[in-house]
């Protein structure tokens, strides 16, 4: 048997606390696991009882962890893992930690991708080749990004993108206010064929002529 000889807070880190067995320093944990498993100074533990206590005291840190690292924007599966396994955490309490976000529905990856798709809609249209390619830098499985990508308006987003671009080449003739254009929208993925409809298009609708070729 082992016994709970010290229960100490630690400043700075939220209300965890270091937990001692036997006058040495075993795991640090969250009040909440402490209420739950009824933790207290002076109690017996059985054989295996510390190990399962140190098991869960590193899930609940990875999945506090995981919850700072969603604050900041939604995050794909594939992201949190990236961030637990940064964080030192073993493969089985990463497993565990994101088990339990899953069934919260605070890691779900279709949700993921329709949030990246609108964000990038919103504020820097792209193509649909270039989304996806994104999306599977994130982790993301084929279904899951033609799911999320499936009704994407590349003639849309290239005009998007390109009437936003053109109100910084104000005053350009038709060749450079082209060059600027042609870069910037090859860059956000769309084809050549399509870059060009779309810069002949906004060109006749900002300066008000056709293109002078």
């Amino acid at each position: 048997m082992s016994l709970v000889t010290g229960i100490e807070s630690r400043k700075g880190r939220g209300g965890a606390v270091n937990v001692f067995v036997d006058g040495q320093f075993a795991f640090a944990a969250s009040p909440d696991l402490m209420v739950e498993a009824g933790v207290h100074t002076g109690q017996e533990l059985k054989p295996g009882e510390v190990e399962e206590l140190k098991r869960r005291a590193a899930v609940c840190r990875a999945v506090d962890v995981s919850l700072a690292y969603l604050g900041a924007r939604p995050r794909s599966e594939s992201e949190v893992r990236q961030r637990l396994h940064r964080g030192k955490f073993d493969r089985a309490t990463v497993e565990e930690a994101v088990g339990r976000l899953r069934a919260k529905g605070l890691i779900d990856d279709v949700a993921f991708a329709r949030f990246w798709r609108e964000s990038r809609d919103r504020f820097r249209p792209r193509s649909r080749r270039l989304l996806g390619i994104e999306l599977r830098q994130r982790g993301l499985r084929a279904e899951e990004i033609a799911q999320a990508l499936g009704d994407v308006d590349d003639e849309a987003n290239a005009r998007a993108a390109a009437v936003t671009k053109a109100r910084s080449c104000t005053g350009l003739d038709y060749q450079a206010f082209r060059k600027r254009l042609a870069g910037f929208l090859r860059r956000r993925g769309f084809t050549f064929e399509l870059v060009d409809k779309t810069i002949d298009q906004v060109w006749r609708e900002t300066a008000g002529s056709p293109p002078d070729l």
